[in-house]
């Protein structure tokens, strides 16, 4: 057996040896051409699976590590009795984990605290479940919208669209889909974007046709809103570098590019093909870690929300993707696309909150709650 893997998949070779012979590829060299004679072939989002890119070949098996599935016609799939799996979940703490940091981050920028602003959260799955539970460790007060879960479920929580344009903050969580009444292509449109509260905030970390980017950016244009968050663009990797001038921090849809959900994403593959051949996995592939690393938060802060902001930053800064990006701009149109691909491919290792233990010498029972909450181990000799 003959397997593809893109080469952003972590430890592929390990993973999937026991399968057959693993044949690690860039993103670019993934195509029509290059897997023809590939039993399985393993992607993400950059690589469209479709009549084109399979006909003539022996796939049997596609394996997308990413949530969203709109790069795949799964129709076709299914019509031509090829398996399918995604990863589901995979990256969402990941997500979660730069929502939170967005927020802090903005906070400073615009000068007050988080605790008691409206978080709206559009989309309460994998992703927006856990960015709602890390707002509320932190003391914001928490809407949620998800028509698909208020019919299933009769939840009263889940409120109409409507409800939540007066939040401070609106958080964006869903899939990308183009049909039926769930419909999310430009779900934030002129429309909606108009009807959002003055002077808030948007921040959207799911796919960029979700939002009208023209629309996105005429309303920045007249300041209707305070701030901007995005992670995704619509015409990705041509990012509208007008639109980047406008966003308070804008990043190259690496929200869900932690190591540990790449690493989750390559585990979930590999339970998915065995399961797709009817195979027992052997001895499953210890993924490599490079530990744990503790954070000492400075003695002479007392604000909880302060030292919180202390403790993401040594995970993770939003800044930094942001000023990398923002390099785009310095490129001729012919080189921005290329470049927006490469912040992807050559992204760094950024390990999740969890791999962190936090010690301060004034651990304050407020404190140590926020952290634990938002995932954070805690050195429970010094609290």
């Amino acid at each position: 057996m003959l397997i593809i893997a893109d080469s952003k998949l972590p430890f592929a070779d390990a993973a999937f040896k026991q399968f057959g012979e693993v044949n690690v590829l860039p993103t670019k060299q993934i195509r029509n051409d290059t897997v023809r004679n590939a039993d399985v072939v393993f992607v993400r989002s950059e690589t469209k699976i479709d009549a084109s890119f399979l006909e003539g070949t022996g796939i049997r098996f596609v394996g997308t590590a990413t949530i969203g599935t709109d790069h795949v016609d799964i129709d076709y799939l299914k019509r031509k009795n090829v398996g399918f799996a995604s990863c589901p979940g995979s990256n969402a703490n990941s997500v979660a984990e730069y929502v939170l940091a967005a927020l802090l981050e903005v906070s400073v920028r615009l000068g007050f605290s988080l605790k008691g602003k409206t978080l709206g959260v559009v989309g309460h799955g994998n992703t927006g479940s856990r960015v709602a539970r890390k707002a509320e460790a932190i003391g914001m007060n928490v809407l949620l919208n998800d028509p698909p879960l208020a019919r299933t479920t009769s939840d009263k929580r889940y409120l109409p669209l409507d409800a939540l344009m007066g939040a401070d903050f609106i958080s964006l969580h869903v899939p990308l889909t183009k049909k039926g009444e769930d419909a999310t292509v430009h779900l934030f449109d002129e429309h909606r974007l108009s009807a959002m509260k003055e002077g808030s905030v948007l921040i959207n970390s799911s796919r960029g046709s979700v939002v009208d980017n023209q629309a996105l950016k005429a309303i920045l244009k007249r300041k209707h809103l305070r701030a901007c968050v995005l992670d995704v663009w619509e015409g990705e990797p041509k990012a509208d570098v007008e639109l980047l001038q406008f966003v308070t921090f804008g990043t190259p849809h690496i929200a869900g590019y932690s190591y540990d959900g790449k690493m989750n994403a390559t585990k979930m593959l590999q339970r998915a093909l065995a399961d797709f051949l009817h195979r027992q996995l052997e001895d499953q592939n210890t993924f490599e870690s490079d530990g744990g690393k503790d954070i000492t938060l400075p003695s002479d802060i007392e604000d909880v929300e302060t030292l919180l902001r202390c403790a993401v930053r040594e995970c993770y800064t939003i800044e930094q993707d942001d000023s990398k990006l923002r390099q785009i701009l310095s490129l001729s149109d012919e080189l921005r696309a290329e470049y927006f691909r490469e912040l992807r491919a050559k992204y760094p290792v950024r390990r999740e909150f969890h791999n962190y233990t936090v010690t301060n010498a004034r651990m304050i029972p407020e404190l140590v709650t926020a952290l634990s909450a938002v995932g954070f181990r805690i050195n429970r000799k010094e609290a």
